[in-house]
């Protein structure tokens, strides 16, 4: 296929970008801000980007799927000028050690531009980086860190970039990150031209959110019951008595339950219970909140019952859930 070139900035110095590869990363959002530059490399005509993969240790690690990969050094000594891209994955708080945080701490007091793809906006957060900032999250972490990190504040955006820190919600997001990035540097032309090398038709902003609506996650499009899901969703440390809600979207309590049942095919107060205990499973997975803590954050006001109903749902208690977790990791 014959290409055809853009115009770029003209005697601009390649920008460096580190990968620091966290153990247990996620290739697909490592990959996906690596061929972002690659190709904008091959759509100039020339090096605008350099890259190096850094990780602790500085001998090889390995991404979530298994493979390994070879770093080019250890955590050293960085350029004011370099944008350091932190790239977690499963289990990050392992991953981010003290000698990561005292690394980050020291590299980030020189001002360059330092950013978390996927999970590692935990690693940014524990090492204070991102206080005072917004600051997005892979969903499925997002309510345990809203907990760790109650002096960031957490968006539902793709991306984010708050001064000179970057975060990014993982998978794709780094592609859309990474086009902001170059058409930031070199304009939209040239970022247009990397998206369609890379057949991604809809390049997506900070202002676009990680999930999809309520309606496609469920596969239901009633307005009323949309917006119950979303009051339900804001709402689990305290949770709202379907008739309030009933009332809320202007309808009887009988009337929300028969449109629960006919959608859902459970009632209100089911679907509000698994979604409370979904994020309490999160919760005891990525943190070390007690059980007492993940109880009263889901809105259970007992232990006792946060188990019986933990156990009633997964066919294991929190406690045993847990246990199971760790034991896996270790493996």
């Amino acid at each position: 296929m014959k290409e055809q070139r853009k115009v770029v900035k003209p005697e601009t110095k390649p920008r460096r970008f580190v990968f620091v590869l966290l153990d247990n990363f996620t290739l697909l959002c490592f990959a996906s801000a690596l061929e972002s530059l690659r190709i904008a490399n091959r759509m100039a005509g020339r090096e605008l980007y350099s890259w190096n993969l850094i990780g602790e240790g500085g001998d090889s690690v390995t991404c979530s799927a298994g493979t390994v990969f070879n770093l080019d050094g250890d955590l050293g000594e960085l350029s004011r000028d370099d944008t350091v891209l932190i790239c977690g994955g499963i289990d990050v708080q392992a991953a981010t050690t003290r000698r990561l945080l005292g690394w980050m701490r020291r590299e980030a007091r020189k001002g360059l531009v330092i950013g978390g793809l996927c999970t590692a906006a935990f690693s940014l957060a524990k090492a204070g980086l991102l206080d005072g900032k917004k600051a997005t999250t892979h969903w499925e972490n997002s309510d345990s860190f809203s907990e760790e990190f109650e002096d960031v504040h957490l968006t539902k955006s793709v991306f984010v970039i708050d001064g000179n820190r970057v975060t990014t919600a993982g998978g794709t997001a780094s592609i859309d990150l990474m086009l902001k990035l170059v058409a930031d540097d070199h304009g939209e032309d040239l970022a247009n031209s990397v998206a369609d090398q890379l057949i991604y038709s809809s390049i997506r902003t900070d202002q676009d959110t990680q999930r999809l609506s309520v309606p496609t996650r469920i596969g239901v499009r009633h307005p009323k019951l949309s917006k119950v899901i979303q009051m339900m969703e804001a709402n689990i440390e305290e949770p709202i008595s379907p008739s309030i809600l009933a009332k809320d979207v202007g309808m009887s309590t009988r009337q929300l339950e028969r449109l629960f049942r006919r959608y859902l095919s459970r009632s209100p107060k089911r679907y509000y219970m698994e979604l409370r205990l979904q994020k309490a499973r999160n919760l005891l997975m990525q943190t070390d909140m007690s059980v007492i803590n993940v109880a009263l954050a889901c809105g259970f006001a007992s232990p006792s019952h946060f188990s019986k109903c933990y156990r009633a749902h997964y066919d294991t208690t929190p406690y045993r859930e847990r246990g199971s977790h760790a034991a896996r990791l270790s493996i």
